[in-house]
C-alpha cells in the first residue's frame, strides 16, 4: 500500500513542493516568493475598505447608521471587479497589492515533462477577467494548491507574488 504523501503528491498534480513556489521555480522567500496568505487577506482587505468607500460615497443604497455601510453592495462589488480586472490587468497589481508589496505575474505552462515559466510581467486583460471573475465568486480564491496559488490563480494562468 502506497504512502499518505504518495498520494498527496499524486492528487497535487505531481511531485510534492517542498515550500510554496518550488514547482513554478520561484524563491521560497523574499521577493520574487509566493505571497503568503496574510498579506492576501491584508491586500483584499484594503480593496474592500476602498471599494466601500467609492461605494458609499457615488451609490448610497441604504440608510444605515454606519455611513461605511451605506453604499450599494454590488455596486461594490462592481467597482472591485472593476478595479481589478484594470489594474491587475496593466499594472499587475491591485491598490491593496501595491500597498502590501504584491504583484501578479503571468505563468505560461511549460512544454512536454517542463515546468512552467513564470513571466515577469502583468496578465493582461483576458488573464485579469478570469482571475476576477472567480476572484468574486470567493471559493476559488479560498481554495490553494501546494504552491500557495488559489484556484482563481491557476485558472487564469497567474500567480501572486511579493514586489
Amino acid at each position: 500500500m502506497g504512502a499518505r504523501d504518495d498520494m498527496r503528491s499524486w492528487l497535487d498534480g505531481g511531485v510534492p513542493a517542498s515550500s510554496p513556489g518550488d514547482r513554478l521555480g520561484l524563491p521560497t522567500s523574499g521577493r520574487g516568493s509566493v505571497a503568503r496568505a496574510g498579506r492576501r487577506l491584508a491586500a483584499l482587505a484594503v480593496d474592500w475598505f476602498m471599494c466601500l468607500l467609492i461605494s458609499a460615497a457615488f451609490f448610497p443604497g441604504t440608510a444605515s447608521t454606519f455611513w461605511l455601510t451605506r453604499g450599494d453592495s454590488f455596486a461594490t462589488l462592481g467597482v472591485f471587479a472593476l478595479e481589478n480586472l484594470l489594474l491587475v490587468g496593466t499594472l499587475g497589481h491591485s491598490f491593496g497589492h501595491r500597498v502590501l508589496g504584491l504583484r501578479v505575474l503571468r505563468v505560461v505552462p511549460g512544454g512536454a515533462g517542463e515546468p512552467p515559466v513564470v513571466l515577469p510581467r502583468p496578465p493582461g486583460f483576458g488573464r485579469a477577467f478570469v482571475r476576477t471573475l472567480l476572484l468574486c465568486l470567493v471559493v476559488p480564491a479560498a481554495i490553494w494548491d501546494a504552491d500557495g496559488r488559489g484556484l482563481h490563480d491557476k485558472a487564469a494562468g497567474t500567480v501572486l507574488v511579493r514586489r
